[in-house]
């Protein structure tokens, strides 16, 4: 299998990188993506470049000045738009670091943020491969002492400006082993609901785009509003919102016959007396 591995130069992706070059059977490339929010984020792509040669790999970057004022989630979107490229053009599966902790950090920031039932279900995008995801953090960095390797410190990973650092340190005092792994099992039985629920969807969704308005009267509203959302995306439209979802809602059981509710850009619904229609470009 052909990969490409994410190689921030961190301790994480360079013991992931490490592991997988020991371990044989696959055709890596070293992936790196320098952000460009840190001065000196230049020589972290110069390190990975190195690793690549140690190791006798293809290396492929990019570099994007994204400034200091990026948030996290552009940083990572853009982050992913690369990767997704890169196994594109070389026909390749990304590989990723991410491991046990970070599990628990995503669904604890997810909590934070009001998330809904799938907030529990993260790292799961089928896209990409985390082999690291049984590992521990400290098991990372035995692993990467006792070879012997080198990385890279981020130094934006010890500022307060991020909240994942901050709920690092909380959950690094806070949280026992037994609660990680506890919440690691959690993820896991979401991740089966999560496809089970996908499934039931598939089944519900009309390839015409329209629904019965009484069928969605009659449901529990979260359920209704689950529904609404994957008929929208179903037609080519965009996840709205959770109040996007809900005044939707409101149109379907209110809305006059012959009109249209606009849900979102370019979606919207069209009413007769007893279905409504998704609408999209």
């Amino acid at each position: 299998m052909r990969c490409i591995i994410a190689v921030s130069g961190g301790i994480d992706s360079v013991v992931l990188l490490d592991m997988l070059v020991q371990a044989g059977g696959h055709e890596l490339i070293v992936a790196h993506f320098d952000h460009g929010i840190r001065e000196d984020s230049a020589a972290d792509s110069r390190f990975v470049e190195g690793l690549a040669k140690k190791y006798g790999l293809p290396f492929v970057a990019t570099r994007e000045e994204l400034g200091t004022s990026a948030s996290e989630e552009v940083a990572r979107n853009r982050r992913y738009a690369f990767l997704r490229k890169a196994a594109h053009d070389h026909e390749a599966t990304i590989v990723t670091a991410h491991h046990g902790d970070d599990i628990v950090e995503t669904i604890a920031i997810n909590t934070m943020r009001g998330t809904g039932w799938r907030g529990l279900a993260v790292l799961n995008a089928s896209d990409v491969s985390r082999p690291l995801l049984r590992h521990t953090k400290q098991g990372i960095r035995d692993y990467a002492l006792a070879n012997r390797l080198e990385w890279v410190e981020d130094s934006t990973n010890v500022s307060n400006r991020y909240l994942r650092n901050r709920l690092r340190r909380v959950i690094t005092e806070k949280i026992s082993s037994g609660d990680k792994r506890t919440i690691r099992a959690l993820r896991q039985k979401q991740i089966a609901l999560k496809t089970a629920i996908s499934k039931e969807i598939d089944a519900f969704i009309q390839s015409e785009g329209e629904y019965s308005r009484y069928l969605f009267t009659q449901l529990e509203p979260k359920l209704a509003c689950e529904l609404l959302r994957a008929a929208l995306q179903a037609a080519g439209g965009t996840s709205p919102t959770r109040p996007q979802a809900e005044r939707a809602l409101i149109a379907i059981k209110t809305a006059r016959p012959n009109t249209r509710y606009e849900v979102g850009e370019q979606v919207s619904l069209q009413f007769t007396t007893r279905t409504f229609i998704v609408e999209t470009p």
